[in-house]
């Protein structure tokens, strides 16, 4: 007597209309919005601006489904070029047959060139979007629930999935829900990779190598369970063998990148006072080499400034002074002994800001005179007679 079971949809197209929904096209694509949603709110989070996952995802997403296609159309290419078959069919994506190594492979290629033109490192964003990307596969997966494939051996246990169709040589009958299984363990993946990302703040691409060694031990043991057609080598999946192989690399580089760079990336994304992207100091500063004397003038370019001045431009430092007053004996004047130098030392205030015949007489230490002042000029015939 059947107690439970899981049944499988009658059809995996839905038709708004003319328009044909399909239940695999909708299921990546929902996954893909959740992922890029979940990354967002992750990068912000990381320090990083809003909407830089957007802008990468513009090169990653299509990318990862060429890579994904070419993975599975490769590897399984006796269902597209093999007796009887039409190669037409390989380029038929919506069919279902995406292969998730060559997706997050490619994937990560347009990432990268996505990261590059943001001018940021590719391992922060892979560590804020490993969790987002394990509850893509999770939701992707049901996919394959649409099109009454990716099942496992028969079975007779509550959760038996139904397989109906006897397309592509199906049997109907129970069999395990593989697909359902590789759901729920995504999810325990994206669980796992939040906690410990919060545990042990994981940086340098130590989030995105835990997803990846994660999904791969549960991969192994779902694929184990598949009937599905598919190639071996040495009496195993060649999907078993990739997935020991990818968990190997992950831990290796988990390991390896624990000890070369500890901790967790300070700046992930520099930006500048207005908000944009630099590839400079995230204050604004232009670098230069600032002094005491040069810091606040709001130059930017780091040169000296006199250190300060009185409302009628004059300098107010000791030097500046000592040239305006009366001069000491000895102090390489040669206008200080005669009374007419003080008259013409005295028509100072005559004396116009910039005024060559100033700065000759600042020079000579005879005191500013204004250039039309003709006591002011006797006055400095007498001082050279004295």
């Amino acid at each position: 007597m059947e107690l439970a079971y899981i049944p499988s949809p009658s059809s995996g197209v839905l038709y708004l209309g003319p328009v044909p929904l399909r239940g695999y096209a909708f299921s990546i694509l929902a996954g893909l919005f959740v992922a890029l949603w979940i990354v967002d709110r992750r990068w912000v989070a990381r320090g990083g601006q809003k909407g830089t996952a957007w802008d990468i995802a513009f090169w990653a997403v299509p990318f990862g489904l060429v890579g994904g296609r070419l993975y599975h159309v490769i590897t399984d290419y006796q269902l597209y070029f093999g007796e009887g078959r039409n190669w037409v069919d390989a380029l038929k994506i919506w069919e279902g047959g995406l292969g998730i190594w060559g997706a997050v492979a490619l994937g990560a290629v347009g990432a990268w060139i996505g990261c590059r033109r943001r001018g940021i490192a590719l391992p922060p964003y892979a560590d804020a979007l490993a969790p987002a990307l394990a509850l893509a596969q999770a939701i992707g997966r049901w996919g394959n629930w649409f099109n009454q494939e990716l099942y496992g051996r028969e079975t007779d246990l509550p959760w038996a999935l139904h397989i109906t169709s006897t397309e592509g040589g199906r049997v109907p009958g129970y069999y395990h829900p593989t697909f359902l299984y590789e759901s729920l363990w995504c999810v325990g993946v994206a669980l796992l990779v939040i906690w410990a990302d919060r545990r042990f703040k994981l940086g340098h691409g130590r989030a995105f190598a835990l997803y990846v060694a994660a999904y791969c031990a549960g991969r192994f043991w779902i694929e184990y369970m598949r009937v599905d057609e598919a190639r071996e080598i040495l009496g195993l999946r060649l999907n078993n063998w990739t997935a020991m192989i990818v968990f190997v690399l992950a831990v290796v580089y988990f390991v390896v990148s624990a000890k070369l760079r500890p901790g967790r990336e300070t700046v992930v994304e520099p930006v500048t006072a207005a908000g944009g992207t630099a590839a400079g100091p995230a204050d604004g500063s232009t670098g230069g080499d600032e002094t005491p004397d040069a810091a606040g003038n709001g130059s930017g370019s780091g040169a000296a400034e006199p250190k300060s001045a009185g409302k009628d431009g004059k300098a107010d430092s000791p030097e500046a002074k000592g040239k305006t007053g009366p001069k000491k004996p000895g102090a390489g004047a040669k206008a200080d002994a005669s009374p007419k130098a003080d008259d013409g030392a005295a028509d100072e205030d005559a004396a116009e800001p910039g005024d060559a015949k100033t700065e000759e007489a600042k020079d000579t230490g005879a005191g500013a005179a204004d250039s039309g002042d003709v006591r002011s000029k006797d006055g400095a015939g007498s001082a050279k007679k004295g």
